[in-house]
């Protein structure tokens, strides 16, 4: 194993995009800019001024990249150990004390720009945040593995709420929805390299159901998520309601069967879901708050 700042010998150099690209491969940048621009699509919909809206995305965005930069920190001796190419630490195009770094530095600014949202918008948001490092140091190898998810994706459009004139509290079920939601990404996150992660003794909640455990599992949260989301807001759904509600179950039930043979489609299929559910909330015009 090498240096914090050296990987093992045999590994390539890797470095043909420079510290940059590879700290922007290093931070996770597929979930990260899905959720940055859920989370825009969801302040333009609530309502959030332009400068309001822009300080949201800018709180959520250093969240997610001090999130998945800590995850790739902390698991670079696992990683490098099991030579597990793709990966920048792994691959040498950055050391894992600048990723440290980013991360530390992205946290230290999520946090005045949580708070710039206002102070029980900015707590909301900054517990969400401390529950993803706390997945990524500890529960991610336990059965717990899913509460940071269901935490941290329920704060979110709490965090939006929030973040209106007025600081009204969010309604049920935006917050139950974006908790099932979480549990969901959650599964389909781990599915790709759940076999992997299996053979390097990782025992989160989804790896103790097993791959086939958790590929059919994945459609039930995020299924139940659009459910909640077409019968929570009062008064009765709109006509096209049950279509999308539909087409939210076939591309879960998709994900599912075409996660058999490539499992990064069930990964896919969450993303889809979550984009389905935000048009939801645009064409609903239902009020999260």
């Amino acid at each position: 194993m090498g240096t914090p700042e050296q990987p093992p010998a045999g590994l390539p150099a890797g470095r043909r995009g420079g510290v940059t690209a590879a700290l922007a491969g290093s931070c996770h940048p597929g979930p990260v800019l899905a959720v940055t621009a859920l989370m825009a699509a969801l302040a333009v919909t609530a309502g959030q001024s332009a400068p309001r809206c822009a300080l949201t995305v800018a709180a959520v965005l250093t969240g997610q990249l001090s999130v998945g930069w800590c995850n790739d920190a902390f698991d670079a001796p696992r990683d490098i150990a099991a030579r597990q190419r793709g990966k920048p630490l792994v691959d040498g195009a950055v050391g894992v004390r600048t990723v440290w770094t980013a991360a530390f530095l992205a946290l230290a600014l999520c946090v005045p720009l949580s708070f710039g949202c206002g102070p029980r918008a900015g707590a909301v948001h900054l517990t969400g945040v401390a529950w993803a490092w706390a997945y990524d140091l500890k529960l991610k190898a336990t059965a717990w593995s899913w509460l940071p998810y269901a935490i941290g994706f329920a704060g979110l459009p709490a965090f939006v709420a929030l973040g209106l004139p007025g600081q009204p509290w969010p309604a049920w079920w935006i917050v139950v929805a974006g908790a099932l939601l979480g549990i969901g990404a959650h599964l389909g996150d781990v599915l790709p390299d759940i076999r992997s992660d299996l053979e390097l003794g990782v025992r989160g909640w989804p790896h103790r159901l097993g791959p086939d455990g958790a590929r059919l599992l994945l459609p039930v949260p995020l299924v139940a998520a659009s459910a909640v989301l077409v019968l929570g807001p009062a008064g009765p759904p709109d006509s096209w309601a049950p279509a999308a509600l539909g087409v939210a179950a076939a591309v879960a039930v998709a994900g599912t069967v075409v996660g058999r043979r490539r499992e990064r489609a069930a990964f896919a299929a969450a993303v889809t879901v979550a984009v389905v559910d935000v048009a939801l909330l645009l064409w609903s015009g239902a009020t999260i708050a």
